[in-house]
């Protein structure tokens, strides 16, 4: 069996609808564990008190905003490439839901740098990619939505979302690049490093990302069965209309 067989509009719906009850029940499960688990029966932080209970929103939202536009690339690459239609409505699916989690990683970053960094908002490289990240979601939607022919218009898309990964890329390596600004290196992966997060908030906030990333699958996998559908209905209709 070939992963490309995935590829064709009828196997794809037939397999998603099979798989989406258990990654609804998975979503649910780890969604609710792990945020019930972070904000009810995690200790304040000695320095941040209950302000760092913020983290388990923001960083799973972070992590999947980046994420959610690397899905788009590479689902744009299997349309420039292979001219697969699923890819190309699976990357059109994504953008809403990737736009959604930078929004939620920008406002709950806002939430908690204000008393953490006495400002609501800096120039810092990290934010700053993470607001043109944002401001391209917004552009390649738009785009999707202006041009009428939809292969052209997945041709167009394709290629910002190729630019746009500069930014999704600088969002998640911008305090390696550069020394300046706000944010601290990431903590997550530093296990057994010097500083590691403490076992109190990085088991809850694991669970809390796994939840985040079934929640991004699921959404996907819904999204991308509405854009097949009007992608039917659309031909469908066009056919009434030349007949």
């Amino acid at each position: 069996m070939s992963i490309w067989e995935y590829a064709n509009p009828k196997k794809f719906m037939q397999t998603s609808a099979r798989v989406l009850p258990w990654l609804v029940a998975l979503t649910t499960a780890f969604l609710a564990v792990g945020l019930v688990w972070a904000f009810f029966f995690t200790p304040d932080d000695y320095k941040q008190g209950a302000t760092v209970k913020i983290m388990f929103l923001h960083v799973p939202a972070a992590m999947m905003a980046i994420n959610a536009w690397i899905m788009m690339l590479v689902a744009s690459l299997i349309w420039i490439v292979r001219r697969h239609h699923v890819s190309a409505l699976a990357a059109r699916a994504a953008a809403p839901v990737g736009l959604t989690f930078t929004a939620i990683a920008l406002v709950t970053g806002a939430l908690w740098g204000q008393p953490m960094w006495g400002t609501w908002w800096a120039w810092d490289p990290r934010l700053t990619s993470f607001l043109i990240l944002a401001l391209f979601y917004l552009g390649y939607m738009a785009l999707w939505a202006a041009v009428e022919n939809p292969d052209t218009a997945a041709d167009l898309t394709s290629v910002l979302c190729i630019v746009g990964s500069v930014f999704a890329l600088l969002s998640r390596y911008a305090v390696k690049f550069w020394n300046q600004g706000l944010h601290q290196d990431s903590t997550i992966l530093k296990v057994g490093e010097k500083d590691p997060l403490d076992p109190a908030y990085y088991l809850p906030l694991v669970v809390c990302i796994l939840g985040t990333v079934l929640l991004f699958v699921t959404l996907v996998l819904v999204r991308t069965r509405t854009e097949i559908r009007a992608r039917r209905l659309a031909a469908l209709l066009a056919r009434e209309r030349s007949a």
